[in-house]
């Protein structure tokens, strides 16, 4: 696919002035032969409902809950809801975009003009049948690949499929894709290709190949998540056993009834395994941070998506529609010392000419008319000759516009004359150039018809034009330099141009590098990539092995567009950020969408994707210890056959009060903090060692407690207790130093705990009951120790992580600002914000 297909296919002859019959249009119809082709304007409901339902979380937290259902024992299967939510959250967001961009396609649902029976109809694209004769005016869009059989001064704009923003002349014999638009001009073409055979619909067949977004929170937590499923099986065993041998062996557990509350033990030991909230805060961070975004126009189509910029280190920006807005504008005129009078009425009259192209049409403003006179003859602009000629019936002579080293040959780059050297020096800028001459000499017919320039010509004015660059771009690109993020430029213009562009916007380039010289070898097309940052003349294929090849360097790659042609690229990069203005099969396979076309957003983006990975680690370590010292408990009670301490509603109170709900405010916090790789790494490094800790403090506790003689409800109270204050003061560790607004959270934490256990209604349904005195001086003890045990290791963590991210400054990936500043940031607290 790397360039239009060609026309393999004879065409049925057909009458260009009649076209097909409804008779013929009804076979093709029946046999099939039609335009429809369901292109996805969105990620489809089996993919989004597969993506957040079958998860091996929720099959792991699934078969607990229905296991406790049925047997009776709802009070302790809560835990349930966190599945449910996440499952609900992670849809409802990403049916919401799904809609948003379902309803931008059907409402930007072009029509089709075609001629069935002489008469000319509108009709659906997806009513165009093999052989339609098509009438293509100037606006329209190509429904299906066509042959054009005739027109006048008749241009298609293919950058959309091709990247090259020059519109292309269409003459007799000539193809017009699908997808692309009509920009000047009028002409017939008889349909060659329809549905998913067509060029455009097999770009957007093969982006639905790919995968979803990566993302390093969500694999990270997948990782814990197998981790902890592998080890359930064996440890749930383990645990089942000891279960049923503390209450009387496997026989007498089942006689008597009292497996139940067997099994219900061994689901509390392997559901606190689980980090059931850090999946659920995950998704509501990426909810409320997607949320944010879509006030600021930013659509996103999956919730990892608010993740995935801010880990991008490389950035791949299109042109065409993305620094540009896709557009051309006048820059300005440069008269010559020969120029002949009367060269403001003819750049007018080319502004209002009916057929006028995109260039031209850029002449109105500067040289408005409301009276054009008529023109005696007249040769149409062609992109092939790159000139037009007019000669008026008021006036002598002819004058002829066009590309000034087609209108006077090597004259037009020659320094010694004037022309050359003001050509040029207005070129070497990046700016295109047009020269308007004038002969004495008559256009005649016979130069009319065979397309001849008059003699005699003299250049009159030099013309100067540039596409419209994005008033945001410059400012934009400047921040992600300011942020370490490499930028590369890939179009399908000359690599010149290109290389202009990104001069304007602020890039240090001398020159662009042509794509049509790049290797076929991934590994040196990789340090080409590393050594260039503008690209040329690139293909859509090129495009996409360009994204790969960065990828292949261990670059975290982003990668803009609009058209049809940056759909495989940006599906294959890390995350892919279409406009809206762009082809409905870009958006559907792109991660973000920015619904008002402003590349401002992207610093938002990346804002808000910081906040959620910053936030996240520091809530992930509250998870995580859960899951160490769950996995430890189990372990250790399997094999000293201990009944285990907790009933699962009473380790709902401490994953609520001490993780979850402080989490979730804690993960919504503002954090500027700049990403690091190996999150999951440093949330180990202490959640494993304080996880230990206290496994460990509550084995010995109940080792204690029955040496004491105290019975099972005093117990586990004790077991609740020393669990809910350890809690809260990792919580409390975790999100130092402290502000206001974390010792709110921790306070309202605190006496929702003593709330709990001092309420009779709450006291009964959790099963707290007075631990004794013996028993409560040995909870005062143990949560004493365990509290220093975990400050101990906090301070060594601290210093841990602050090696790590010395380690990453010194080998060039800074996390922050400097070395210095990223030692001395990890040292202070890591991952917390409010230093911010």
């Amino acid at each position: 696919m790397d360039a239009a297909p060609d026309v393999d296919a004879r065409p049925t002859p057909v009458d260009v002035a009649i076209g097909l019959t409804q008779f013929q249009v009804a076979e093709r119809i029946a046999a099939g032969k039609t335009n429809a082709f369901t292109a996805d304007s969105s990620r489809s409901v089996w993919n989004i409902v597969s993506a957040n339902v079958f998860t091996l979380f929720n099959a792991i937290v699934g078969g607990c809950f229905l296991i406790l259902l049925v047997l009776g024992r709802w009070q302790d299967a809560l835990f349930g809801l966190a599945a449910f939510a996440n499952a609900i959250i992670g849809c409802v967001q990403e049916f919401r975009a799904k809609a948003k961009l379902d309803r931008l396609a059907l409402l930007n649902a072009p029509r089709a003009r075609v001629r069935r029976d002489g008469q000319e109809l509108e009709v659906a694209p997806a009513d165009v049948v093999l052989d339609d004769i098509l009438i293509l005016r100037a606006g329209d869009q190509v429904p299906a690949d066509a042959l054009v059989l005739g027109g006048r001064a008749l241009q298609i704009d293919e950058s959309m499929l091709t990247g090259e923003s020059d519109a292309v002349d269409k003459n007799h014999g000539d193809e017009a894709l699908s997808g692309s638009v009509v920009v000047a001009g009028e002409g017939d073409a008889q349909v060659t290709r329809v549905g998913a055979d067509s060029y455009a619909n097999k770009f957007a067949d093969e982006a639905k190949r790919f995968s979803m977004i990566s993302s390093e929170l969500r694999t990270s937590i997948d990782r814990v998540l197998k981790w902890v499923g592998w080890g359930i099986g064996p440890i749930g065993l383990l645990v089942l056993n000891a279960q049923m041998m503390v209450a009387g062996g496997w026989v007498q557990a089942w006689e008597s009834g009292t497996w139940v509350q067997a099994v219900v033990n061994t689901i509390a030991s392997l559901t606190a395994m689980i980090p059931l909230g850090l999946v659920l805060v995950t998704s509501i961070a990426f909810a409320v941070g997607a949320a944010k975004l879509a006030g600021r126009q930013v659509l996103v189509n999956e919730l990892p998506a608010v993740e995935g910029l801010a880990r991008i280190d490389v950035i791949c920006l299109d042109k065409t529609g993305t620094l540009t807005g896709g557009e051309i504008a006048f820059d300005g005129s440069h008269p010559l010392a020969r120029s002949a009078s009367g060269w403001e009425r003819t750049l007018a009259w080319y502004g209002a000419a009916p057929d006028a192209n995109a260039t031209a049409r850029c002449l109105r403003e500067p040289f408005p008319m409301t009276d054009p006179p008529p023109a005696r003859a007249y040769i149409p602009f062609s992109s092939a000759r790159k000139w037009s000629a007019v000669a008026f019936a008021d006036a002598n002579g002819t004058w002829v516009l066009g590309a000034p080293e087609m209108v006077f040959g090597d004259a037009a780059s020659d320094g010694a004359g004037e022309l050359g050297r003001t050509v040029t020096e207005l070129a070497s800028t990046g700016r295109r150039t047009l020269v308007l001459a004038h002969s004495d000499v008559a256009l005649t017919d016979a130069d009319v018809e065979a397309e001849l320039l008059p003699s005699d010509l003299v250049p009159a004015i030099v013309l100067t034009f540039r596409e419209q660059v994005r008033p945001d771009a410059a400012h934009t690109l400047a921040y992600f330099k300011a942020q370490g993020v490499g930028v590369r430029i890939i179009s399908g213009d000359n690599p010149r141009t290109v290389a202009a562009i990104a001069r304007e916007v602020g890039l240090d380039v001398v020159t662009g590098y042509d794509a049509r010289k790049l290797p076929d070898v991934d590994a040196e097309l990789g340090e080409i990539l590393e050594a260039n940052t503008v690209f040329g003349r690139v293909t859509p294929e090129q495009k996409k092995r360009m994204v790969v090849a960065l990828q292949g360097r261990g670059h975290t790659v982003a990668m803009t567009g609009d058209g049809v042609n940056d759909a495989l690229a940006i599906k294959t990069a890390d995350i892919g950020i279409a406009m809206n203005s762009g082809a409905a099969a870009t958006k559907a396979v792109a991660r973000l969408v920015l619904l008002d076309g402003q590349f401002s957003h992207l610093p938002d983006v990346v804002a808000e994707g910081r906040q959620v990975i910053a936030n996240i680690e520091r809530v992930s370590m509250l998870f995580l210890t859960k899951t160490a010292y769950a996995t430890g408990l189990a372990v250790l009670f399997g094999v000293l056959v201990l009944e285990f301490p907790f009933l699962p509603r009473q380790l709902s109170i401490t994953d609520g009060l001490t993780i979850g709900i402080p989490a979730f405010f804690l993960a919504l916090m503002p954090n500027s903090q700049r990403y690091v790789p190996g999150f999951l790494k440093r949330s180990l490094s202490f959640a494993i060692p304080a996880g230990a800790i206290i496994a460990v403090a509550l084995t010995l506790y109940t080792l204690g407690a029955m040496s004491l003689g105290v019975d099972e409800a005093q117990l586990r109270t004790g077991s609740t207790i020393i669990l809910a204050v350890v809690g809260i003061w990792v919580l409390t560790v975790l999100s130092r130093p402290i502000n206001r607004y974390k010792a709110l959270v921790i306070g309202a934490m605190f006496i929702a705990l003593v709330v709990i256990f001092t309420i009779p209604l709450s006291t009964e349904f959790f099963q707290l009951v007075d631990p004794g005195e013996e028993c409560a001086y040995l909870v005062a003890v143990v949560t004493v120790v365990t509290i220093g045990a975990i400050e101990v290791v906090r301070f060594f963590h601290r210093r841990f992580v602050a090696r790590s991210l010395a380690a990453w400054a010194a080998n060039g990936r800074v996390a922050v600002d400097t070395p210095d500043q990223a030692v001395a940031a990890a040292s202070a607290e890591p991952t917390d914000a409010s230093r911010k």
